[in-house]
Formats: C-alpha cells, structure tokens, sequence
C-alpha cells in the first residue's frame, strides 16, 4: 500500500465527498439487512394464520382472519419494496459521491502526470520511448481509478454489510450462523486464487493487444515504404502470428472462467444447503422458527457478493499499487534542466561557449571537447563540420535541453543556467533537424510560439519563409489541416512552415538546425535573403553541412570529431585549406554541371 500512499492527498481533497460517500454506504447496507427481519415476521405470521385458519372451519371469523392474513402479507411487501427502493436511492448516493470522487482524481492525476512530462528534461525523453510514456497517463492511470473508486467503495460496502449481516445472525442462533458461513472462507480463497490466475492471463491478453497494435501502427505510419518493397504479404504474416498469439491467451482465459462460475455456484449451493439442512433441525428442536431459516437465506444471499467481491478488490488493489508505482517512478524523476534563478534576461549581448565539454548521459558518447569561441550580437555564424561532429549537440546545448558537462555558456557575461529558462527560451526562435508539425492547421502550426497573433503576422511569416505560394495553392489556405506529423506537405513545406513558425515570434536569436537540406538552392538563397534582412542586428546561427548554404556567413564553425578546428570567413578558411577546403570542394565535385 505504499505506492497508494501518493494518492492520499486526493482522498483529503476530495473528503467532503468520501465522506457522505461512506456514510452512504452504511444506511445502504442497513436497508439491506432489514427485509431479512421482515421476510421472517412474514413467515411467522404465514405459519400462524394457516393454524387459525384451520382451527376456525365452520366458524365464521375464518373469513375474518383470511382477510387479515392477506392484508398483513401485503403490508409486509410493501415494506419489503419500500425497503429495497430506499437503498437503492443510498447506493444511487454512494455511487455518486464515491465513482464521482474517483473520476475527478483520475482526472487530476493525469494531470499532475502530463504536467510532470512537461518539466522534464529532453534526456528523460530519449530513455523512455513514448508507448511507456502514454501507457502511465492512460492505462496505468484507470487501473489506479479502479482502486480508488470501486475497490474503495466495494471495500466499504463489504465490511459494512458483513458486519451488520454476521451480527444479526448472531442474535437469532449461533450455531447456524456457524454452518451456513463455513462455505464462505474456502469461497473467498477460490475467488483470490482463481481471480489472481484471470488477472495474470488478462495481462498478458494484453500485452498481446499492445503487440496488435503497434503492429498496426507501423504498417500503418510505414505503408510507403511497405508498399515500395512490396512487403504487404510479410506483414500480414507477422500480424496473423500476432492475432493468433492473442487468440491463444484470449482462450486460456475462457477456459480459466469456464471453471471458475460452477465451482463458485457449487459452493453458495453448499451454504444453503447447510442453512437448511442445520436449520431445520433446530426449528424440530424449538430453538428457532421457520421464519428464522427463510431469513438466513436472505443473509446468506447477501454474503454472497461482499465473499467474491473480496478477491476482486484485491485484484483491483495489486494491479492499482502495480500500475502506481510505475506512475510514482516518473514523478519521482527531477528534471536535468533547473530553472534556478529568475533572473532579468539581458536583452542583448554576445553569446560565448568557454572550454564547453559535453557527454550525452544515455549513451556515454563523449559530443564535445573543450569547445571555446564567441558569437558576437548581431552576427551571422555558422557551424559545419562532417556528421556526428558536434553541429547538432552546439544547438541543444545553446537551447538548454542538455547543460553543460564542464565548462559554460554565458549571455552578456551571464551563464545561462542563472537565467529564467522560459524567458531564455522566448528569447530563441529555433528550426530543428527533425522537422515536427502538429494535426492542426497551417495557421496554427505557424503561430504555435505566440498565444495572441494577428492574420497579417501569420501571412508575413509564411512569406519570410518561402512557403506562402504554396499554401495559397491549398484549397483551404491557412485554414488547411496538416495530417500526423505533417504527413500531408512535402519535406521542403516542412521545413519551411517549421522556419515560419521560429520567424513570427521575432527572436533575438534564430537557431538553424540544418534546417534547409529538403528545398532547392534558389529557395534556399531566398529565405536567407530575407532572413538576413528580419535578423539585421540580431544574432543568426545555421547549423549547415551544405557550404552553399554558409559561405556568406560573418564566422563559420567547424568542428570536427566533436572538437573546434577551425573558425573564420569563408575565404580565410579556403585559404587554409584544411578540413573546411576539403569539404568545400568535395561538395563542388558532387554539384551537377549546369
């Protein structure tokens, strides 16, 4: 229970609806147990009116006490119905304060998951994969909602009816309450082996389903490239493995259920033939009446559900601690990224990286080495190198996403790590590698960084970035809606609806992130050609392995096996011809002939 512990604080927020919920509970169950009582005064009295009824042949009070009799046995059903519609209204009550109560927690629990997700740092997400992510927010979080509502509830409701039912047959004969509970023990212990048997089988049931449909997902999401290397038939095979696998554990545990219920039934048969048989010796010994019997059956009917709600509780408290702590072990996890200070962020100022060394922590990949150099306000630098130089490491580690291992970067003087990490951030416009747009529209995607822009700043955009052409081209223009992951647009509309969106927030900062490679040169001289006119005094870093793309920048970078071996213009390090020659005229080589 102390991975439940978490949810504590809920049950205090929510008490103003637990506790009416439990108090529910309670004049339910006493409604319950009182037509027991009844049903007994109505055998009773069943019993004696038929000895008076035969007593009074030829009388003419027999007629008298039929009528009487009648009206009694009416009178006694109504009570039974008003009873019995009584509780009902109280476990309409429970139901509402208590699964009422569990909705609202599942609610903020998921909440406080997805707002955790939000302040985590990128490296948390590289060591989880975003099925594990998912699962915690939706699967994991409604078996913790089972506990909190039902378990809870049904747990109440158990302990209460138990208590009321065993003490009122106490008060009528020990001895039968003896043997009609006899069966109830081994009953529970049945339901706990066999329900903890069901829930392992439902698991694995579904992780099956989990395998079904990533299966599906990626034939889905890959179905070009399925179809280019005509792999349909090959996948269908992988899926009907699959589905026969599900069919296999799906089947296992019908066979599990299909033993379960008849034995369940074997054993409340059990009880009641006991309360009968031990019954009817006692009312042949004058220690109870009949009436007694046919209301120990009603008792014993209604032990029945608490005795098998007892394993499914404590199925539904396993599988919710279970499901908990793998919740508590991600809310346990503190962000890398620390926001500590929230200082005034200067508005401008050179940006400097001094002696910067870098491991990534997933992988231990040494990214950077002693990296030192300085990006004056105002300047257009860029930074090339071969791949897995460095380029891309430079960019997050300007963003924040990983701090530094030794070293710093400051602005104006200050390292970033002191400063407010949201205002930092706002300050940055950035174009990924790794191109993401939303399902929504253009427009939106466009206007993603800003909470309030105008249609005219949208558009304006769109034209910094060379895609405005090409979104009037779209039947619904702006208003166009981008499928899954942009799925819809080509590699260059991406991209360049991906610079609009860095653009619109005007930034004191731009970061390209070898953001061009997917469109043509002239589009690509285009939107730089109007990128060095909307940053004029403002700080621009293209992270480029295509020179064309660089050779007119103020400072280029280059790194080279994660270390810094060169820095100048384009003609100064063309003239050194080292590792920056080589790859300028590698890639004048590959240039096609005009």
């Amino acid at each position: 229970m102390k991975h439940l512990a978490h949810l504590n604080k809920y049950f205090f927020k929510y008490k103003h609806q637990l506790i009416p919920g439990i108090l529910f509970v309670v004049i339910a169950n006493i409604f319950a147990v009182l037509p027991a009582k009844v049903i007994r005064f109505a055998f009773d009295l069943v019993q004696e009116n038929i000895t008076l009824y035969r007593l009074s042949v030829g009388f003419e009070r027999q007629k008298f006490i039929y009528q009487t009799f009648g009206y009694s046995l009416l009178i006694f059903g109504g009570i039974v119905l008003v009873l019995a519609l009584t509780r009902g209204l109280f476990l309409f009550f429970m139901r509402q304060t208590i699964i009422l109560m569990s909705r609202h927690i599942e609610y903020d629990l998921k909440n406080e998951i997805y707002n955790h997700y939000q302040i985590l740092s990128l490296a948390f997400f590289k060591r989880n994969n975003t099925g594990d992510l998912m699962n915690r927010v939706s699967e994991d979080v409604s078996k913790v909602r089972m506990y909190i509502g039902p378990a809870v509830m049904y747990a109440i409701n158990t302990v209460t009816l138990f208590g009321l039912t065993l003490v009122s047959m106490l008060q009528v004969n020990a001895k039968l309450t003896f043997y009609s509970l006899l069966p109830l023990p081994l009953m529970a212990l049945l339901i706990y082996f066999i329900t903890s048997r069901i829930n392992k089988k439902s698991e694995k049931i579904q992780q099956q389903l989990s395998l079904l449909s990533t299966i599906a997902q990626e034939t889905f999401s890959g179905i070009r490239i399925i179809k280019a290397f005509a792999k349909e038939r090959s996948k269908t095979d992988d899926f009907m493995d699959a589905s026969e696998s599900y069919r296999q554990a799906s089947m296992n545990l019908v066979k599990t259920q299909a033993f379960f219920y008849p034995t369940l039934m074997l054993l409340v048969g059990l009880s009641i033939t006991l309360t009968v048989y031990v019954g009817g010796k006692e009312v042949i010994d004058g220690t109870i009446t009949s009436g007694n019997i046919a209301e120990f059956l009603v008792y014993v009917n209604q032990l029945i559900f608490p005795v098998m709600s007892l394993g499914w509780i404590t199925s539904l408290i396993q599988r919710a601690a279970a499901s908990q702590k793998r919740i508590n072990e991600f809310l346990q996890t503190k962000p890398d990224i620390v926001s500590s200070l929230d200082a005034k962020i200067p508005q401008n100022g050179n940006i400097e990286f001094n002696r910067v060394n870098f491991t990534y922590p997933n992988t231990h990949i040494t990214a950077l080495k002693n990296i030192s150099f300085e990006i004056k306000q105002g300047e257009f630098v860029a930074i090339t190198g071969r791949t897995g130089s460095g380029k891309t490491t430079l960019a997050n580690l300007l963003m924040r996403m990983y701090d530094v291992e030794s070293g710093s970067i400051t602005l104006s003087g200050t390292p970033i790590h002191q400063l407010s990490l949201q205002q930092y951030r706002q300050k940055i416009g950035i174009v990924p590698q790794e191109v993401f747009l939303f399902s929504d529209t253009i427009a939106n995607n466009i206007a993603f960084g800003l909470d309030d822009v105008t249609s005219d700043r949208i558009t304006k955009a769109a034209k910094d970035a060379g895609v405005l052409d090409n979104i009037l081209h779209f039947e619904e223009k702006f208003e166009t809606r981008i499928g899954e992951r942009g799925i819809t647009l080509s590699g260059g509309q991406k991209q360049r609806i991906a610079i609009a969106r860095a653009l619109i927030k005007e930034p004191e900062i731009l970061i390209f992130d070898d953001c061009l490679s997917a469109v043509d040169t002239k589009t690509e001289e285009e939107i730089l050609r109007s990128i060095s006119q909307i940053m004029k005094g403002k700080t621009c870093i293209v992270v480029a392995h295509r020179i064309s793309t660089i050779k007119n920048a103020d400072k280029i970078i280059v790194l080279d096996n994660g270390m810094l071996v060169e820095q100048g213009t384009h003609e100064e390090l063309v003239e050194k011809g080292k590792i920056y020659t080589e790859l300028y005229r590698k890639q004048r080589l590959e240039e096609p002939e005009a």
